[in-house]
């Protein structure tokens, strides 16, 4: 493994069950973000905002200790990263089809494995490409493969291949001071970091932050507490137990929930491609977990 820091703790039950229910609870931000149908920069800080209405009182009220300088500087510097990551994909989904967005943003593992592998000089497996292999097939299964027969990328393509650059960033800046934080405030300061950025950057971009409608309203509250309260809990739980290239790999498996959400929800069912595809990403995910270094 090399010189890097050990994880916390070995990888057990409650950290891994901990990362399917942030899968799930991620797996319906793009059905709260094509609801909520506002600009990308504005469903960003208020799925961050109304988060951080429960966090940041919560964190107070448990008295904490705060994080040495450097863990605190980490973790702004993720929180920056995912409040990045959150504008390019939200406003991505808007000018491209959501299943050409869903496959370039689902880089991240690559951009992850390669930084663990070239800048901290982590080992990894082979059972870590075989089902980093596999997991991005399955997404290319469950996407249609548009976007790998046309090679054609529009403005809404490169954004979400920079959300893709960005979320990697931020689970590779995250995976070591989460060993050493606990979950509360980690998540807190990340929050706080992304709101600190988000509304001066939103004032700047002229984005209207009020009037809308009661629909909005409600998929925005559901962008705040679910996908981001309960998704990033659960997940920043994960990340303090596992190493961030198989939890990389795992939140692949938000792609096979919002399918199946988006069967009932948006009418959009699923293609024997698709069912296909989320077979091959959950083997994927199944592989890189059980023995990923």
């Amino acid at each position: 493994m090399g010189s890097a820091p050990q994880i916390q703790n070995a990888p057990n039950g409650s950290a891994y069950l901990a990362l399917v229910a942030g899968v799930v609870c991620i797996g319906c931000s793009a059905i709260f973000v094509k609801f909520a149908s506002v600009p990308g920069t504005a469903s960003a800080f208020y799925r961050v905002f109304i988060a951080g209405i429960i966090l940041v009182p919560w964190w107070l009220l448990t008295r904490p200790s705060c994080p040495s300088m450097r863990d605190l500087v980490l973790i702004l510097a993720g929180g920056l990263f995912f409040a990045l990551d959150l504008v390019l994909w939200n406003s991505g989904v808007l000018l491209t089809s959501a299943a050409t967005a869903t496959l370039l943003a689902n880089n991240a593992p690559i951009w992850v494995g390669l930084g663990v592998l070239f800048v901290f000089h982590e080992h990894l497996s082979l059972n870590f490409w075989v089902g980093l292999t596999l997991a991005m097939v399955g997404m290319a299964f469950i996407v249609g493969g548009d976007a790998w027969r046309q090679l054609s990328f529009n403005e809404g393509d490169l954004m979400a291949i920079g959300a893709s650059l960005f979320y990697a960033a931020y689970l590779l800046t995250t995976e070591r001071v989460r060993s050493r934080v606990n979950t509360l405030t980690f998540v807190t300061l990340s929050v706080v970091s992304c709101i600190v950025f988000l509304f001066p950057m939103s004032l700047l971009l002229g984005v209207r932050l009020t009037g809308y409608s009661h629909q909005t309203w409600l998929a925005l509250v559901g962008l705040g507490l679910v996908s981001q309260l309960g998704g990033w809990l659960t997940i920043s739980y994960a990340l303090g137990h596992l190493s961030a290239a198989p939890v990389s790999v795992g939140l692949l498996g938000q792609a096979v929930v919002t399918a199946l959400l988006s069967m009932p929800l948006l009418g959009e069912y699923l293609s024997m491609n698709q069912v296909i595809g989320g077979i091959l990403v959950l083997a994927g995910i199944y592989l890189v977990n059980r023995k990923s270094r």
